[in-house]
């Protein structure tokens, strides 16, 4: 018990410390896991390489065990990520019962700027966003509108992962960049270790949709949005999901939790028509409702059950 107050007590200085050092580059993802991360670059104006550190501290650090950490760096190859991991883990091995996240963050400093042959044209965060937004035509028109205004879903942290969904009405590609870049204005989300997106944007004049979405490293989970956006008939808006990694990996879930804040923040707009058979028409009803009867019919019920449960199954679509 002593050695946990200990530990916390640490922590607390610790962190303390490390948010005077480096002022608004320290975030706080999550302050009950303990959860941080820090945008680290080599110091040079003309270079804008970063390494992105995250770091969890555990119940037993700094006595007995090193923090958690992950890096993130879309430009480094496999070569450079070994390096990088080496010299961290020298760092952990080195300072075990010592307080030592100061010490990783310089080490990976180090390391940037001894780092050789990084080619001039790599896109790093916040560009990465180009990678999104680089195939979306432009006009002069579109360039005169305003940053919409952006809605923030409340965080939420499931196994040490956390996830926070952002939400905007964008009418062109322009709207759909602008507003990206100014979420990555914000040093916590620019450091989140996935950025998914989707958007889809009605267009009048052709009566189709240009839509769009990007993984940001989270396998399969921009296009489980842009799902989202399709099955809900939503036009015109864009929906960022962030998730800050913790360390213990979440399986199919993490795919749940990011659907769900997507969801969950599109339902506290208001966006969400509970009505949403409200467009079909009515043979489709019909026919739902004919073959719904046809199937309770079948399984034997009696007319009454089968009468309740029609009823209750097509109220909803009539409403």
């Amino acid at each position: 018990m002593m050695a946990t107050e200990d530990n916390l007590t640490r922590q607390v200085e610790e962190i303390e410390a490390l948010a005077a050092i480096y002022g608004d580059e320290w975030c706080v993802v999550d302050e009950v896991s303990r959860i941080f991360c820090i945008a680290i670059t080599e110091g040079s104006e003309k270079n804008t390489r970063k390494v992105c550190l995250q770091v969890m501290l555990p119940a037993e650090y700094p006595s007995s065990e090193c923090p958690i950490y992950q890096i993130n760096a879309p430009w480094l190859r496999e070569k450079e990520r070994m390096e990088f991991s080496e010299r961290l883990l020298q760092v952990c091995q080195e300072n075990t019962g010592e307080c030592m996240v100061h010490l990783l963050i310089e080490s990976i400093r180090e390391s940037l700027i001894m780092t050789e042959n990084v080619d001039s044209h790599i896109d790093l965060l916040p560009d990465q966003l180009t990678v999104i937004t680089q195939n979306l035509p432009d006009t002069q028109i579109q360039e005169d509108f305003e940053t919409p205004e952006i809605h923030h879903g409340d965080a939420f942290t499931e196994r040490r992962s956390t996830f926070q969904a952002h939400f905007a009405h964008v009418y062109t590609p322009s709207q759909v960049k602008k507003v990206i870049k100014k979420l990555y204005e914000n040093r916590k989300i620019a450091n989140a270790s996935h950025n998914i997106v989707a958007y889809r944007i009605f267009c009048e004049d052709r009566g189709t949709f240009i839509q769009d979405c990007d993984d940001d490293g989270e396998t399969a989970a921009g296009g489980r949005v842009l799902h989202l956006l399709q099955i809900l008939d939503l036009k015109n808006v864009l929906m960022v999901v962030s998730r800050w990694y913790g360390g213990i990996l979440l399986g199919p879930d993490r795919f749940k939790h990011i659907n769900n804040s997507a969801r969950n923040l599109i339902q506290q707009l208001g966006l969400i028509n509970s009505k949403v058979y409200i467009n079909w028409s009515v043979s489709d009803l019909s026919v739902v409702i004919t073959c719904t009867l046809t199937c309770i019919l079948v399984s034997g019920n009696s007319k009454v059950n089968s009468r309740i449960k029609a009823r209750q199954f097509y109220k909803p679509l009539l409403l």
